[in-house]
């Protein structure tokens, strides 16, 4: 999916002639693009919602400070990532600005190793936004109804989808990973009379829960531990529009219960203020299974499952509808010529019997993965245990646990001359070590 974005760059704002030349020669040494600039209005010109890199600026400048400057790139757009520079009487500051939502802050003298990775990690999640962007941007321009397929089954789900759109009412969608709840909940928006209005997705599953309640509910001006910023939350931005909770299975119980009063009152109450605020909006929640069953298992709230579930809607797996296959098949080939600029495509026989024998556990999604797989000339059958193409991310993953292991093996699990090796800061390290359940003691002869 990366290949959709290029040209990402950086935009490094510092007052400080100096720092400012010796920071753009290290991320120029470490083959970052980079653009400087001594202040920060000349940089803002360069900002917009079409911007494909991130933001390395300075807190203490003349005219428009670093804050202000952050502010005003989350008025442009919030997705926007932004890594401030402070020094140590400024890191309070620094701190309330990342609960606004500022991608990291760096404390000076910062090491160069802490720059780049704080960069590259800015530069890909920047990427893969606007990779979904574009997918959502193409889902919504493409045919009348972009969930394809001739089955009498999707026939029926099509038809479904624009009585209930038309209603104005609040849906559960329930289907497996990959089966396209997103695209029906965007199909939902556009058919209904809240097309043209805000769609605003928030992914539950990728909510930490320290950080919901103000991602989602944001913060008044001068809220304590805050900062001076005021930031709409995720709800009030889906105002007189749609809000569409991916995966609201995945969400915490404490946050379920500051849900609810959003679900039952259309009320939203931002952290530091004092009286809620009225929202107009219509909610489409979706889970990968069955959630009567997580409140079966306790892990979800009954009275919130009740008040969300006025309509349920089910999509159907691929294994279901396997008379869609070609149909949805070739349409991803023509996608994928289209975005990788290829020139002709053969089907080989081993695809074709692929398509025809395999489960499609990925369903739909790992579907549009194979079809790119066959466009680049990539042989990435999905393997005889019936386990669904990686995806880009997992792909990364995997890459990084093996990585680390080569490392850890070549040093004897000695994490330091591991680190030596890798050139990433220790605690970014351990944080990796934790994550791919990795032990370095395990590597020690």
């Amino acid at each position: 999916m990366s290949e959709f974005v290029t040209r990402q760059h950086i935009i490094f704002v510092d007052d400080d002639d100096a720092l400012r030349a010796a920071t753009t020669q290290s991320l120029e040494l470490a083959e970052i693009d980079v653009r400087a600039f001594a202040d920060a209005e000349s940089a803002l010109a360069e900002i917009d919602a079409r911007f494909v890199g991130a933001v390395v600026t300075d807190i203490r400048m003349p005219r428009l400070d670093g804050l202000e400057f952050f502010a005003r790139i989350r008025a442009i757009d919030p997705d926007i990532p932004v890594i401030l520079i402070t020094g140590h009487a400024d890191v309070p500051m620094a701190i309330g600005a990342l609960k606004s939502g500022a991608f990291d802050f760096l404390a000076k003298p910062y090491a160069t190793d802490h720059l780049l990775a704080a960069v590259r990690k800015a530069l890909e999640t920047r990427r893969l936004v606007l990779d979904n962007r574009m997918l959502r941007e193409a889902a919504a321009s493409s045919a009348d109804s972009p969930l394809i397929g001739d089955s009498p089954i999707m026939s029926q789900l099509r038809a479904t989808i624009l009585q209930i759109a038309r209603a104005d009412i609040d849906v559960l969608v329930e289907g497996e990973t990959g089966t396209g709840k997103e695209l029906a909940a965007l199909l939902l928006h556009r058919k209904g009379p809240r097309s043209g209005r805000p769609f605003v997705a928030v992914d539950c599953g990728a909510l930490p829960e320290q950080l919901a309640e103000v991602e989602l509910f944001g913060h008044d001006r001068g809220a304590v531990g805050y900062g001076a910023i005021a930031r709409e939350g995720r709800v009030e931005q889906a105002n007189r529009g749609t809000l569409f909770l991916d995966g609201i299975d995945n969400m915490p119980l404490a946050i379920q219960s500051m849900l609810l009063r959003v679900v039952e009152e259309r009320k939203v109450q931002p952290i530091g203020a004092t009286d809620p605020r009225a929202v107009d909006l219509r909610i489409i929640a979706s889970a990968r299974g069955d959630l009567q069953k997580s409140v079966s298992a306790g892990s979800f709230r009954e009275d919130l499952f009740y008040r969300l579930n006025v309509v349920r809607l089910r999509m159907p797996p691929l294994r279901e509808r396997r008379a869609d296959i070609p149909a949805l098949f070739a349409c991803f080939v023509e996608e994928a010529m289209g975005r990788l600029s290829a020139q002709d495509f053969a089907m080989s026989d081993a695809a074709r019997r692929f398509l025809i024998e395999h489960d499609w556990p990925g369903n739909v999604r790992e579907l549009r993965n194979f079809a790119y797989s066959e466009v680049l000339g990539i042989d990435a059958r999905a393997s005889e245990t019936g386990e669904a193409m990686a995806t880009l991310p997992e792909r990364i993953a995997q890459f990084e646990a093996h990585a680390i292991r080569d490392a850890l093996a070549s040093t004897n699990g000695d994490v330091t001359a591991a680190l030596a090796i890798l050139r990433v800061p220790r605690k970014t390290l351990y944080d990796k070590l934790a994550r791919h359940a990795i032990d370095p003691k395990s590597y020690r002869k």
